[in-house]
């Protein structure tokens, strides 16, 4: 496989970003599973998926590992639920596209996820996380706060 091919006319690597950030108050594996849920969402959120530049890579066997962002994933966290509320509200008032995931989607069934979202107003609901892609200049200004994730084994926090 060509290399200088799979990247031609691409846009620099750092021009687009994904950018999640994640409640450092909500345990890791529960963390885990709404980033699952929000990069999934995301990408049926964005109908246009070349923007996201997906290249596949090859090992020196001839193995491929397909669909990898040409573009950066950065994980942040935020301090409490209240910092992604104030994140989300500049995605709306900016139209970024963006999901989010909250403590009712962790209960039981989708059927009672549902119920139990529907039944509760924004201001109750915990934020666990919130992921956008976009240009990096434009999502820059509302993310620079947040500080990247550490991960220490053993640690169920962030």
């Amino acid at each position: 496989m060509d290399i200088t091919k799979q990247l031609e006319n691409k846009p620099d690597d750092k021009d687009y970003r994904f950018i999640v950030v994640l409640n450092k108050k909500i345990e890791v594996g529960k963390l885990f599973n709404a980033l699952g849920h929000m990069t999934a969402g995301l990408a049926a959120e964005l109908v246009d998926t070349d923007q996201m530049d997906f290249v596949d890579y090859v090992d020196a066997d001839g193995g491929y590992h397909k669909a990898i962002s040409h573009f950066g994933f950065i994980v942040l966290k935020a301090k409490n639920s209240n910092q992604i509320r104030t994140l989300r509200n500049h995605y709306i008032e900016n139209d970024f596209p963006f999901t989010d995931f909250t403590d009712t989607m962790t209960v039981g069934t989708s059927k009672e996820q549902l119920e139990k979202t529907i039944s509760t107003k924004e201001e109750e609901l915990e934020y666990f996380g919130i992921a956008t892609f976009g240009k990096t200049e434009d999502l820059a200004p509302f993310t620079k706060k947040y500080s990247c994730t550490h991960y220490r084994r053993g640690n169920s926090s962030l």
